[in-house]
């Protein structure tokens, strides 16, 4: 079976940044996957899971509400692993783009003072798992990141050619 992309990025040299995750034509349009990595995975905690949860709910809303981005927004989710979230939208722009929007938006999370949108039972399927502050600690920190020492471009994992066939060295 063929490795799918995302895990043919060497996560052991992964830095915190927005990264192109992939690209795709659905329909004769483009759209593009971002990888929003908060977390050197492996290395450092990924992020809590009810401050990650915290997370999706303010940035999705932020992003759906930004006059200039909501009608490029497909989607925002977390990553299994807690370490980032996806950003699927349509068409492409350059990573420094997105990361400036990511700035917007983590520090729109980072100051948020009121009650955490769509956190009733009716609104969510598990409305008791928030974490505001934790939410805003992480925010804060990966605003700082994007700030001063912000990554573009994923490392590769190499596929090596051996007389036994191929795998991949990461």
């Amino acid at each position: 079976m063929d490795l799918i992309p995302s895990f043919s990025v060497d996560h052991s040299c992964l830095l915190p940044g927005v990264y192109i995750s992939r690209t795709d034509v659905l329909n004769g349009s483009k759209i593009t996957t971002y990888d929003i990595r908060m977390k050197k995975p492996n290395i450092e905690p990924c992020v809590d899971v009810a401050a990650m949860h915290t997370l999706e709910h303010i940035i999705a809303t932020y992003l759906r509400n930004n006059a200039q981005w909501k009608d490029s927004i497909i989607y925002w989710g977390p990553m299994g692993c807690l370490t980032g979230f996806y950003l699927i939208i349509k068409d492409q722009q350059p990573c420094e783009t997105i990361g400036k929007l990511m700035i917007d938006a983590f520090e729109f999370a980072a100051n948020f003072k009121d009650k955490v949108p769509g956190t009733d039972a009716v609104n969510c399927g598990n409305y008791l798992m928030h974490n505001i502050h934790y939410a805003r600690y992480e925010a804060a920190k990966f605003v700082e990141i994007l700030k001063t020492s912000p990554c573009y471009e994923y490392p590769k994992a190499e596929r090596l050619d051996t007389e036994k066939g191929k795998f991949f060295d990461s």
